[in-house]
């Protein structure tokens, strides 16, 4: 018998995709701007028509500087622009629709989406669950396992643990301590300085485990097939905190507050009463009500 799929999805990307690609032609009972909200609602109600999942977590990053990453290192993600005054109050709605929809809304100040997703997938697997994690984000390729998945909505892609290596030159249970190398800009990690993808994945294909490279740091200058090998060698010496800070910022918590039984995450119906007056305060229109009536789970 197939095990039981849960859908995990990392919603703040898809929200951030909705404002800045939708038309902002759209406003709710007060007249201020839902188009980020319109896009979101739409994604979920094809994910809902196209997956029909039994389980569906949707999981929210609530702030971008209040992160257990940001006080062990404050300059995470201090590279980004903090969401517009209007996106802030499209967030609420999101959160609002999702759950409208019967699915787990889960978001948390000291963790990220990230961390909602890998702690609630680790907690479900002893329930013999398997995950299809609906993201973008090459981050969470470190949470799969032998029969989780990835599906990328937007691109239409959907891959496993066995091809994160042709996409990113190391096994899944690699990326965070490729990530501690090579660093990750989106995030404004560091990682060591001078050390791209293919010399980390290379010193990775050779030593395994970050802690087994820097064990054993007096081995690369005199590697063959990695150039540059004595000079990066230098580097992660020289760096070799940093690397490991890096480490902690890209590893996901599997321990963040997510709920432990399935029953959790079980899909409910659309509270039919709720859903409408919610839609009535977002002035949308009758091809999304249908939309939504016609949603229920199997």
């Amino acid at each position: 018998m197939a095990a039981p799929t849960v859908h995990l999805v990392d919603a703040s990307m898809y929200v951030f995709r909705a404002y800045y690609s939708v038309a902002p032609e759209f406003a709710d009972h007060e007249g201020q701007p839902v188009h980020a909200v319109q896009g979101f609602l739409s994604f979920l109600l094809s994910l809902c028509e196209q997956a029909k999942p039994s389980h569906l977590l949707v999981a929210f990053d609530q702030s971008l500087t209040t992160s257990f990453r940001n006080r062990l290192y404050p300059a995470y993600k201090a590279n980004r622009e903090l969401p517009p005054p209007d996106l802030d109050r499209q967030f609420d709605y999101c959160r609002e629709v999702a759950a409208t929809l019967g699915a787990c809304v889960l978001s948390d100040a000291d963790y990220e989406a990230d961390d909602l997703i890998g702690s609630a997938l680790a907690r479900l697997r002893g329930h013999g669950f398997r995950g299809v994690i609906v993201s973008g984000d090459k981050d969470l390729t470190q949470l799969l396992g032998e029969h989780d998945q990835v599906w990328d909505f937007a691109k239409r892609e959907r891959f496993g643990r066995d091809d994160v290596p042709a996409r990113m030159g190391v096994r899944a249970d690699q990326v965070a301590d490729f990530l501690a190398l090579t660093g990750d800009a989106v995030d404004n990690i560091p990682g060591v300085p001078g050390v791209g993808p293919k010399t980390a994945a290379a010193l990775l294909a050779h030593f395994d485990t970050l802690d087994a490279l820097l064990a054993r740091l007096d081995e690369v200058p005199y590697l063959r097939g990695i150039r540059g090998a004595a000079s990066a060698a230098a580097r992660i010496r020289e760096h070799r905190g940093q690397a490991l800070l890096s480490r902690t910022l890209s590893v996901i918590a599997l321990d963040a507050p997510a709920p432990g039984e399935p029953d959790a995450y079980a899909r409910r119906a659309p509270d039919l009463a709720r859903t409408d007056e919610l839609l009535d305060r977002l002035r949308f229109g009758p091809l999304t009500r249908r939309r939504v009536r016609e949603l229920a789970p199997d």
